[in-house]
């Protein structure tokens, strides 16, 4: 596919500096103030979201108040691990605050119950079972979880419902992955882990961008003009230099996964039924 202009678009180009302030000040907030909790867990993958929501929570939070979670199975890459553990060590997370679980003989036991060979059933019960251990880290440690996805992938739904997005709060999660790997540098953390290509790792040599069937770059391009810009899909294509097809394949991934980023749905019998009309604010003054 031939894109017309450079990518990502311009109007994605972050002042890096001016978001890791407000960021962290936003978390020590959520995290101290609001919740009253004493800290963060999050999960490690090795990935650029993972370590740079690590680099912020260390950031604001201190580090001696972030707690990693390594939990791979069988199909995760030694190199992911190596990754994630190099990343503990640069940001000085202290001894007891993290740990490399595999969580293979869950995962196995809650798939042999499903009695399905399918990967993406298997790969989903692993986010969740991974979500399950970083809740009860959490309450053991009186803290909250801290999500890691970012902007892209829960705008198209590239996530697993109750797995990855089963958190308490997403630091990076109004910030495309073009975006991140912006502030990624921002931040000093690695190259290798900046430039390595995205993957859930739910199976084996899974990729994002070969699922996805285009790069993050065109995919942000198009998310943002069509959902920030509010673009139509045609002067989208035009923009780009795209087909409008490719425009309508992302808008339709957006539409068909809504579900994935709501409460679940509450059909209303009565005057005030929970969902959409139960609506207070966070703070009851």
């Amino acid at each position: 596919m031939t894109v017309k202009v450079a990518l990502p678009i311009g109007e994605l180009k972050i002042d890096a500096e001016k978001v890791v302030e407000y960021l962290c000040a936003r978390l020590r907030e959520y995290i101290f103030d609001y919740a009253g909790k004493r800290g963060g867990v999050l999960g490690l993958s090795g990935g650029i979201d993972s370590t740079t929501t690590a680099y912020l929570a260390a950031r604001a939070l201190g580090a001696e108040n972030v707690f990693c979670y390594i939990l791979p199975t069988s199909v995760t890459p030694q190199s992911d691990i190596t990754l994630a553990q190099s990343v503990i060590e640069r940001l000085g997370i202290p001894r007891g605050n993290y740990d490399l679980i595999n969580i293979d003989d869950v995962v196995n036991a809650l798939t042999d119950k499903v009695k399905s060979e399918n990967r993406v059933i298997k790969g989903n019960i692993a986010a969740r079972v991974r979500m399950i251990i970083l809740h009860a880290q959490a309450a053991k440690h009186n803290c909250l979880v801290l999500g890691t996805s970012d902007k892209s992938e829960l705008t198209i739904g590239y996530f697993t419902k109750y797995g990855d997005a089963g958190v308490d709060v997403m630091p990076i999660a109004d910030l495309y992955k073009t975006q991140v790997r912006q502030l990624a540098r921002h931040l000093g953390v690695p190259e290798e882990i900046i430039i390595k290509p995205p993957s859930p790792a739910l199976w084996a040599d899974q990729t994002a961008e070969s699922e996805l069937g285009m790069s993050y770059e065109l995919l942000d391009s198009i998310i943002y003009l069509r959902f920030d810009a509010w673009l139509s899909e045609e002067e989208v294509a035009a923009r780009l230099g795209i087909s409008t097809e490719t425009v309508e394949r992302v808008v339709k991934m957006v539409k068909q996964t809504q579900h994935k980023r709501l409460p679940p749905e509450v059909f209303r019998l009565s005057r005030r039924a929970h969902g959409s009309d139960w609506r207070y604010p966070r703070e009851w003054r």
